[in-house]
């Protein structure tokens, strides 16, 4: 099995060492071998990069156009066989990895036309015969790290636009999914871009990930992870003043109340909540309902939950794949039994179980009768759990909402459009649903939390643009004219 290798200053490059790469639906499946880059390689990333960007910064735009839409262009075509590798050593159903691969392309092309948007602004000085001229420009060499839940599209929306805005990209995916960033890396290899322009150093987070923050030829950082790690990050970053851009934790709340359409708040809860093996940091795991449709909510998820089918990622019929590692399982395994300990009812799922291939596989949990004080519902767990907190009225709901330390999503279930707009205006989030899914964005408008959630500037979008350039505000003496 061919050794995969890393991207640096344009050349495909051994590591020290390597890792495999197993899929979690079968562990007999071995995808692969994959490189651990050096501090040396890393070092020439960093020299490349800062050679590479002042080029591309000069590029035209239409260049920069037309190696963004290749790349689109070959995702959204090679989405079956790209998605179906995310599938096999991410974890998530088949439809789930060929719909990321799909819509990471759609980054791609969305970011592509935005290479032909970018205007500056003009303005009279208040000072006679000035003008003044207000453009952004890049903000430089652009360290992105990427989690493993979504190993393609995360990764694509912080990339895209840092190339999009004229920087250079020295990108650590996560070590649990090596494959995907391998085969994303290859297709943006061929465009034809400086040498150097992109880099790709797969290693662990506590040596690579930890001297690509701590560099001073980084001038910004985007991060996707856990909030422990983000605060490391900050600190880090914080000692060369380099920009920082994080997406954090969550702890995300759907409100059901008793006017809402019942059916469809089942349906929310259960793709929300167990969507993506409740492995997405918009995963709904706490469910606030009106205690006067508690009970017959919690019997029609309890039943829809217990039915969901639960195998292999590549199997067709499946609806929640494997967790993506043994750590990973064993902490889900965990909170169930935090869950029980803290007085909560398991009412179905929490349990590991065994399919046709060995695999990480667990059934959907759901915990009833839980308090918004315990630490269930206080922590992410990043697990198919969802718990359930009765509520007595609308306003005790929307508290309860907001009674978190995170902020990215939440959504209402009502027919009430003064309640909906109540919520919309009143619910400290970055995102807000209503009668949707907390899970599920698009890619042309913002995205990004409050509190613990997130941090720095928002992504995706053209709210993007604030991150990945830096404003220049040029004055112009004209003269008198004779």
């Amino acid at each position: 099995m061919a050794l995969q290798k890393n991207f640096i200053a344009g050349e495909w490059l051994e590591g020290d060492s390597a890792i495999e790469n197993r899929n979690p639906s079968d562990l007999g499946d071995i995808i692969g071998t994959y490189a651990q880059a050096s501090q040396a390689q890393l070092d020439m990333a960093f020299e490349a990069a800062e050679s590479a960007q002042k080029i591309w910064a000069k590029t035209g735009l239409e260049a920069r156009q037309t190696a963004l839409m290749n790349i689109g262009n070959e995702l959204m075509a090679r989405s079956t066989e790209l998605g179906t590798l995310l599938s096999r050593e991410e974890g998530k159903p088949l439809a789930e990895g060929k719909g990321e691969v799909y819509r990471a392309g759609q980054f791609f092309t969305y970011y592509a036309a935005e290479t032909l948007r970018q205007m500056g602004d003009t303005a009279d000085s208040v000072r006679p015969n000035i003008e003044i001229d207000v453009r952004r420009e890049p903000v430089g060499v652009v360290a992105i790290i990427s989690p493993w839940n979504f190993p393609t599209a995360t990764a694509v929306w912080k990339i895209a636009p840092a190339l999009a805005f004229g920087n250079a990209v020295i990108w650590k995916p996560a070590n649990l999914v090596p494959a995907s960033a391998v085969a994303l890396a290859e297709i943006i290899a061929r465009q034809d871009l400086p040498k150097g322009l992109f880099n790709l150093v797969m290693g662990p987070g506590s040596s690579i990930g930890q001297a690509l923050v701590e560099s001073t030829a980084i001038n910004a950082i985007s991060f996707t992870g856990s909030v422990d790690v983000g605060k490391q990050i900050a600190t880090s970053a914080i000692g060369n003043l380099t920009k920082v851009q994080m997406e954090m934790g969550s702890k995300n709340a759907l409100a059901v109340m008793e006017d809402g359409d019942l059916d469809l708040a089942v349906t929310c809860a259960l793709g929300g909540a167990f969507g993506g093996t409740g492995q997405k940091c918009t995963a709904s795991s706490r469910l606030i309902v009106h205690e006067k449709i508690h009970d017959e909510f919690v019997e029609k998820l309890s039943k829809a939950t217990s039915s969901m089918v639960v195998d292999h990622a590549l199997k067709d019929g499946t609806q929640l794949g494997p967790v993506v590692s043994e750590t990973q399982l064993n902490e889900n395994m965990a909170y169930i039994d935090l869950a029980k300990s803290e007085g909560g009812e398991i009412l179905c799922g929490g349990e590991r179980v065994t399919r046709e291939t060995e695999g990480y596989y667990m059934t959907p949990a759901l915990v009833a009768n839980t308090s918004n004080d315990w630490r269930i519902n206080r922590e992410e767990m990043f697990a198919p759990i969802a718990c359930v907190i009765k509520a007595g009225t609308y306003d005790e709901a929307l508290n309860l909402v907001n009674d978190t330390n995170f902020g990215l999503t939440s959504g209402i279930i009502t027919k009430s459009l003064a309640r909906a707009t109540h919520f919309r205006r009143n619910a400290r989030t970055g995102c807000v649903m209503v009668n949707l899914a907390t899970a599920g964005t698009d890619y042309h408008v913002p995205f990004g939390g409050r509190g613990d959630s997130s941090y720095g500037p928002r992504e995706q979008g053209g709210y993007a643009e604030e991150f990945y350039t830096t404003v220049k505000t040029s004055y112009i003496a004209s003269g008198t004219p004779e």
